[in-house]
């Protein structure tokens, strides 16, 4: 969704407990880290995705802007959950431009709301492989309030929002950029967020499906605190420590989560391998700062029977040792993916 026109972007990720800011420097065959921060949110700043205290995210993202000296005034954001619809569809063969001129018509069937209330953009996948007569189009609609809400809070900090993007999609842009896979390896891709988990399985460039499911880190953080009465903070840090190693009740809650987390991931994983999937899934790459947690990846691998990594977004970016050590971007990585997807966004790509 192209709102306005220029030239260089940093990539800003709004999730529900963080704000991830990344901002990259095209080079020849590659990119450069320019920028890497991130900025806490309060509770209650974004609840189910809706921006509920637009002045405290503005605030938040002015300090953020303003602590790591970015002069880029222009921006591109993704949205994801119930902020944005995404469909995999097929149509009979036809030109971008025929396509473009039903969209909107077309869409009515697969949008639960007024065609009038939402934006759309769709993109052209390529022909259908079961049928040459059909090609396959992702179709993307969010409502235009919830458009309105991010471009307002973009202004008041100063920013120019210049594309909207989708996390599953921006994912796949920092995966793609930094492992290369063969062309018939089926990928899937899942970022752990506090609220939400971004499901994308990929192949050979081509999301065949995205699924965002609502489960994430608030749930590990939200059992601590319920069982040992004490702050969301105090919970977070020891949701992240290593005092699960130890501190037998501290791991038999997270190691319930973890199990609550894997099985959601496999739900979704064989409906998709069940209903539509070309290939069996091969490896599942993670990113979002719930990866951290202790004993997960053992139990995603455990219940889905493959093989399970953190997702490195610096793996092929130049990042100069003077300005970034390589410690701290190990530690911020998983974080920042969908940042580091969103920074490689330029106007007019799909």
């Amino acid at each position: 969704m192209v709102l306005f026109r220029k030239k260089e972007l940093i990539g800003i990720d709004i999730g529900s407990t963080s704000i991830k800011l990344v901002q990259l420097r095209e080079t020849k065959g590659g990119y450069e880290l320019v920028k890497v921060g991130m900025a806490s949110l309060p509770a209650e700043a974004i609840v189910d995705n809706a921006l509920m205290d637009i002045a405290v995210i503005v605030g938040a993202l002015r300090e953020l802007t303003t602590g790591l000296k970015v002069k880029v005034k222009q921006a591109v954001c993704s949205l994801s959950g119930n902020s944005v619809i995404i469909r995999n569809i097929s149509f009979p063969v036809m030109t971008f431009q025929e396509l473009e001129e039903q969209i909107n018509w077309e869409a009515e069937q697969y949008i639960p709301f007024d065609i009038n209330d939402v934006n759309i953009d769709f993109h052209i996948l390529g022909p259908d492989e079961v049928d040459p007569q059909k090609m396959n189009v992702i179709l993307v609609a969010s409502k235009k309030d919830i458009i309105r809400d991010y471009v307002t809070l973009f202004n008041d900090a100063g920013i120019t929002l210049t594309v909207i993007d989708v996390d599953a999609f921006a994912l796949q842009n920092a995966f793609e950029l930094n492992y290369a896979p063969s062309a018939d390896e089926v990928i899937a891709l899942v970022n752990i967020g506090d609220a939400t988990m971004n499901l994308n399985i990929v192949r050979n460039g081509e999301s065949l499906f995205t699924r965002d499911i609502q489960w994430g880190g608030g749930q590990y953080t939200g059992k601590i605190r319920q069982k040992r009465a004490i702050s969301a903070d105090e919970a977070e840090k020891l949701k992240l420590s290593d005092s699960a190693t130890d501190d037998e009740s501290l791991r038999e809650i997270i190691l319930q989560c973890n199990e609550s987390l894997a099985l959601e991931l496999y739900r979704s994983m064989d409906f998709y391998s069940a209903n539509a999937g070309p290939g069996r899934i091969t490896k599942l790459y993670v990113s979002g700062g719930c990866c951290k947690t202790p004993f997960l990846l053992d139990a995603i691998r455990e219940r889905l029977n493959i093989p399970v990594e953190i997702l490195d977004p610096f793996q092929t970016i130049i990042c100069p040792e003077n300005q970034f050590g390589s410690g701290y971007l190990k530690d911020i990585g998983p974080y920042v993916a969908v940042a580091v997807g969103l920074a490689m966004r330029r106007l007019g790509d799909k």
